[in-house]
């Protein structure tokens, strides 16, 4: 293999387009317009693809096993979620059409890390990785009977001093086996107390890992959350800014922005779609009983399509399931995914063809409708919004991120190439599996995984995953 340094070297120069002793690529993507978020590169370039890293950026022609003519069509980084639930093959192939190359299942997590990454071996579409969660540990240690989120005691119970030692331990094993992160929920966990996040949050701040919380209680909640992770010395990200905000995005917004301001680590994401999705079963519905009767309505089970009244409802929550939430305007849609300080996350999941349309279309949606659209940012500070801020996110933790994120030579081929002036979601909430528009092709570690507006059979997604020391 050539080394990056001379590649490197007569990239510069403009000189790899012969390559070093005409270097013949496995894969090339010619003429598109390449933009990096980290260098500032915008312009006209071709890329090399060696052995599943990029090569060469040279504006001359290059050779190659496929070459791609990318002509009239934008070059990026690979889209990164830092928060993906859907973590199989059916939700893989929504996402990745999206131009997602990286899925993170950060939030709830796991509480086996060693069993998740197991189960994902031998590659899959896009890579992949995963928290070990406060959730589902939590769960474990209460005895709760739910499958996914706490359904009883793991999210109302109240943990006693010799529980809350076996959750720690829990966390420390996920940490010691490469968790990338540490997830929490605390809107789903109302029997935790600040006491026991903050112990919690102490445990990730040992090694300075990035605590990823679905956190509760709006600006008090935010408060809490942003003094106990300063307290406990932890990198705190908080999950989807727009559905823990609701109407006080603004304000929201900028609480987290002064904590920045006073140089604490603290950092956020938004969906760009106005309603939630959740399981119905799960404490944060834990007060149906006393809503008046027109908040049943914004409810929309994802079964059927209907919209619940409070006997439907009543009937649902028994019998488990999702649940749609169209709680929030396109005003506060907009406030979020506007903001300098949020980073694109699709919170998607998708089963049996069924889910929320922001598995499918969160990326596409944010380049088609609010950056080519609506104007609401430039596309390089779209494209920066879901590559490099989540990449450098996990950097400490996960030292490989730093090959991702960015179109450079040496860096990782995830690769995402789009036509911006039809880029666009279809996904609607009666359907989400609907594919969107615009992305032709997908790369993963340098092999096509979207080929033509087509998934191909190859499966290069690897694990996404801490050192274990």
């Amino acid at each position: 293999m050539i080394r990056k340094g001379l590649i490197l070297a007569f990239t510069s120069l403009g000189l790899a387009g012969c390559g070093v002793g005409g270097t013949h690529y496995d894969l090339v993507i010619e003429g598109g317009r390449v933009i990096d978020p980290e260098s500032g590169l915008d312009g006209l370039r071709t890329i090399g693809v060696l052995a599943g890293e990029i090569a060469a950026i040279t504006e001359t022609s290059l050779e190659g096993d496929r070459v791609i003519n990318a002509m009239g069509l934008v070059v990026v980084p690979g889209f990164i979620d830092l928060h993906e639930h859907g973590q199989e093959e059916e939700s893989y192939r929504m996402m990745v059409r999206d131009g997602v190359t990286t899925a993170l299942e950060l939030e709830v997590g796991t509480a086996d890390v060693e069993e998740w990454y197991a189960e994902r071996e031998g590659g899959q579409l896009v890579n992949h990785g995963v928290s070990i969660g406060h959730i589902p540990v939590r769960m474990d240690v209460l005895d709760d009977p739910g499958d996914f989120l706490p359904a009883g005691s793991g999210g109302s119970g109240t943990a006693t001093p010799d529980q809350l030692d076996e959750i720690e331990r829990g966390i420390r094993e996920g940490i010691v086996q490469g968790a990338v992160a540490v997830g929490f929920g605390s809107a789903y966990t109302p029997g935790a107390t600040m006491e026991e996040i903050e112990r919690m949050f102490g445990v990730a701040g040992e090694r300075a890992i990035s605590a990823h919380i679905h956190m509760r209680n709006g600006l008090a909640g935010l408060d809490s959350t942003i003094t106990a992770a300063s307290r406990a010395g932890v990198p705190l990200h908080i999950v989807h800014a727009n559905s823990s905000a609701g109407t006080q995005i603004d304000q929201f917004l900028s609480m987290i922005e002064a904590a920045q301001a006073s140089e604490q680590d603290v950092t956020t994401e938004t969906y760009p779609y106005g309603a939630g999705m959740t399981r119905i079963e799960s404490a944060l519905f834990d007060d149906w009983e006393n809503w008046d009767e027109e908040q049943f309505a914004i409810h929309q089970l994802v079964s059927t399509g209907e919209r619940l009244t409070r006997e439907t409802f009543a009937q649902a929550r028994a019998e488990g399931g999702t649940v749609i939430i169209h709680s929030r305007t396109d005003e506060m849609t907009r406030a979020a995914v506007k903001s300098p300080i949020t980073m694109i996350a699709s919170d998607g999941f998708i089963e049996n063809g069924r889910g929320h349309p922001r598995t499918s279309g969160s990326y596409s949606k944010v380049l088609g409708q609010y950056t080519r659209e609506e104007g609401l940012m430039t596309l390089s500070e779209a494209i920066r919004k879901m590559t490099l801020m989540p990449a450098r996110r996990l950097e400490a933790r996960v030292p490989k991120m730093a090959d991702k994120g960015r179109i450079r030579i040496g860096a990782d081929a995830d690769i995402t190439i789009f036509n911006a002036e039809t880029v666009i979601d279809r996904a609607t909430y009666m359907d989400a599996s609907i594919p969107p528009e615009g992305i032709p092709y997908v790369i993963v570690g340098g092999e096509l995984v979207v080929d033509g507006g087509e998934i191909t059979t190859a499966r290069p997604g690897r694990p996404v995953r801490a050192p274990i020391r």
